[in-house]
């Protein structure tokens, strides 16, 4: 009997305050101030059910007005308090930096390596044993500098024949020519028929001829005893191969070979992403692997990609007049395309909105206001962001506890410093 009124007496207490609970409001954390709150019955069973239903209807439901505890969560705690009595709160304190815009280079780096603008291997043009070589490997020489002679054999004789027909065709131009002249003397006096002329005309044409094919047979027999010196078509370095004297030296053969070294050139490929921004002048800053640097313009853009990169070849050309830049060597150009309006401004200013968009918090007019930045550039002088105003005010100091559309007590260190310095 006693253990059946205590099971009775527990089951009555726990009906009362079951019955308690349900009478009364749970507030979920984690919403913000007003928000949240909700009938502790909700947690037994779904809204409107037939216990809230009996409550409801008997009385005990409490009840929670949205509008009467509606808190904005922007708010300080000072703040809430006074407009819940009415009066206005002082406004927050932070403290804010002027920076203005700036132009900033917009550089596209470029992986490549230099490469001389021309290798040439010198040729000879006729075929003979190489009687001197007068140059060596790594010598610089110049445009029409002399490389090396071939045995000049009977070249020499074929001139000096070439010579004597033309000697000999001029000398029976100048009998055509008389005879000519003297026929048409005499025709004029009536003394020759008028029919003898067509002969003279014959033998004078004959004589011109002659004398223009002696004349062909000079300059070709001189030509081919010019091309037994072999000489430098460009200024640049001795290279191999080079011939040596004695060996036969065939027409078409290379006597040396001769790189161009200035100007040099950097091969370099632009992204298909950046090539909008290439074009032909621009400058550029060359370094080497090496640790040598040097400045030079944008000579050549490609019109087609390559096919397995889908980059643009191009060429840089580098004034290299002492040859100290060597070809084939790793290097790197930056290529300077312009300028953009910028600001360099501390890393730690930047801050995130409540969509998570990265930007800064300034002030205008004593009000906050959230500017959305891009970052192009992290450098030891700062952040380099684009999206500001050309002069703005941005809260260094206290930006994380502000909102948009808050009044603010600005203090400008900019403009306290500036008036330190005049004082």
């Amino acid at each position: 009997m006693r253990a059946i009124m205590s099971y009775g007496l527990a089951l009555l207490i726990i009906l009362g305050v079951a019955a308690w609970l349900g009478t009364g409001t749970l507030v979920t954390g984690g919403n913000g101030p007003g928000n949240g709150v909700r009938p502790v019955v909700t947690l037994f069973e779904e809204e409107h059910g037939p216990i809230s239903t009996a409550l409801e209807s008997s009385g005990l439901q409490a009840h929670h007005e949205e509008g009467a505890t509606h808190i904005d969560p922007h708010l300080t705690i000072a703040e809430r308090l006074a407009e819940s009595s009415g009066e206005s709160a002082p406004a927050r304190s932070v403290r804010t930096q002027t920076f203005t815009v700036q132009p900033m280079a917009i550089e596209v780096p470029l992986r490549g390596r230099t490469k001389a603008k021309a290798s040439v291997n010198v040729m000879a043009e006729t075929q003979g044993i190489v009687e001197t070589v007068h140059v060596q490997k790594g010598q610089r020489v110049a445009q029409g500098d002399l490389l090396c002679t071939i045995d000049k054999g009977t070249r020499a004789a074929a001139v000096a024949q070439a010579q004597a027909s033309f000697a000999q065709a001029e000398a029976g131009l100048v009998q055509a020519q008389a005879d000519f002249d003297t026929n048409a003397e005499l025709r004029g006096k009536g003394i020759a028929a008028a029919n003898t002329a067509r002969p003279f005309e014959v033998q004078l044409a004959a004589a011109k001829a002659s004398v223009t094919a002696a004349q062909a047979a000079l300059d070709n027999a001189q030509a081919e005893l010019g091309r037994t010196e072999v000489r430098a078509p460009v200024s640049g370095i001795v290279q191999d191969p080079l011939i040596t004297v004695g060996s036969m030296l065939g027409a078409q053969a290379p006597c040396a070979t001769v790189v161009e070294l200035n100007p040099m050139l950097f091969t370099g490929n632009v992204p298909e992403a950046r090539i909008g921004l290439a074009r032909l002048g621009l400058d550029a800053t060359i370094k080497t692997v090496t640790g040598q640097e040097a400045t030079g313009k944008v000579t050549y853009i490609a019109s087609t990609a390559d096919a397995a990169t889908r980059s643009f070849p191009v060429d840089i050309e580098i004034p290299n007049a002492d040859g100290a830049l060597r070809d084939g060597v790793t290097a790197e150009a930056i290529v300077n395309v312009g300028t953009a309006p910028v600001h360099i401004l501390p890393q730690s200013v930047l801050t995130l909105d409540d969509e998570g968009t990265i930007g800064v918090r300034v002030v205008e007019d004593s009000k906050v206001v959230f500017y959305p930045v891009t970052i192009t550039r992290d450098t030891r002088e700062g952040v380099w962001v684009t999206g500001l105003p050309p002069r703005i005010e941005v809260i260094t100091v206290g930006q994380e506890f502000v909102q948009p559309g808050q009044v603010v007590n600005a203090t400008n260190v900019s403009a306290a410093a500036a008036e330190a310095e005049g004082v």
